[in-house]
């Protein structure tokens, strides 16, 4: 059975139920969607891992609750007594979506302080997935940290999977940013970049020029996202491309990538070919956007899409 370990930050979230300004709690991020999405579509076939840091208080509570409830493990999960979990609203504007964020005090930012705790979590896993998030919340001495750790499970015949999710606002610098991520992608096998994010802040003409960059510093395979428009695959040098179906409604995109790259790696565990793959992973992100929130149940059922 594969496993696969993913590491970020899981955060309550607040989505819009409807225009009349009504919110919904649940517990969501960029990291932890693709673990549920990942977990729901593999179901037996695969262990989900989770790996963050949360706190001891009765919200920090109910998240691992609701993880170990959606088969999701948190054996790993660190707990810090002075934390407690971020927070971030969803507003919508014609479908697309901006968020206000509370995570000053998220326990995830101390994830990677120890060197033993991600080698604990790690130990015996297959497949490690981070994100450019996962890195942007870490000081500089963790950021390393967790590198160091990822090399090493690499190193131990690990796979590496990175969405490089650019997130400026996050980082005190865009130099800093590009750094740490071409750092990132260094380590990585697969990597899983959207070329709109890519072209505004490396500067790519296109989706080839984002996937060569990335082939360039090591990644067997780059899968470029491109919102609705032409996937871009780079695998193993060859390179082919993916037009996915006109979604008819676009009701919400949040985790509309995060869900791509699970349909994506699903099917990849599967046993089935890039193209395949790919395919799958827009028809699941199709579903997503086309309901409110980050995780979409229905999305996922066995008569909506098969793996």
């Amino acid at each position: 059975m594969t496993r696969i370990v993913s590491i970020g930050e899981c955060m309550i979230e607040m989505a819009p139920l409807d225009s009349a300004g009504t919110y919904r709690m649940g517990f969501a991020g960029d990291t932890f969607n693709t673990a549920w999405y990942l977990a729901k579509l593999l179901e037996d076939r695969a262990q989900v891992d989770y790996f963050t840091a949360v706190g001891t208080d009765p919200v920090s509570d109910q998240m691992l609750a609701f993880l170990n409830s959606e088969n999701i493990r948190t054996a790993s999960i660190l707990r810090r007594p002075d934390r407690t979990l971020g927070m971030y609203m969803i507003q919508l504007q014609d479908g697309e979506r901006s968020f206000s964020y509370w995570r000053e005090q998220s326990a995830a930012r101390t994830l990677a302080q120890s060197p033993h705790d991600l080698t604990n979590a790690l130990q015996g896993a297959d497949i490690a997935y981070f994100s450019g998030i996962t890195l942007a919340i870490l000081s500089d001495w963790d950021r390393r940290t967790l590198m160091r750790s990822l090399q090493l499970f690499s190193a131990c015949g690990g796979e590496i999977v990175f969405d490089p999710n650019l997130r400026p606002k996050l980082w005190p610098d865009m130099d800093k940013m590009r750094h740490a991520i071409m750092d990132a992608a260094c380590l990585s096998d697969i990597v899983l970049p959207s070329h709109e994010d890519e072209a505004t802040w490396f500067g790519d003409a296109s989706p080839l020029d984002t996937a060569e960059r990335y082939a360039k510093e090591g990644a067997c395979t780059v899968i470029v996202k491109n919102g609705p428009g032409e996937i871009l695959m780079l695998d193993d040098r060859a390179i082919s491309h993916f037009l996915p179906n006109p979604v008819a409604n676009v009701v919400d995109t949040t985790a509309a990538g995060d869900s791509f790259n699970a349909g994506f790696l699903a099917s990849r565990i599967a046993g089935k070919s890039v193209e395949h793959s790919v395919e799958t992973a827009a028809k699941l992100a199709a579903r997503v956007v086309s309901s409110r929130g980050a995780l979409v149940a229905d999305a996922v059922q066995p008569s909506n899409l098969r793996i």
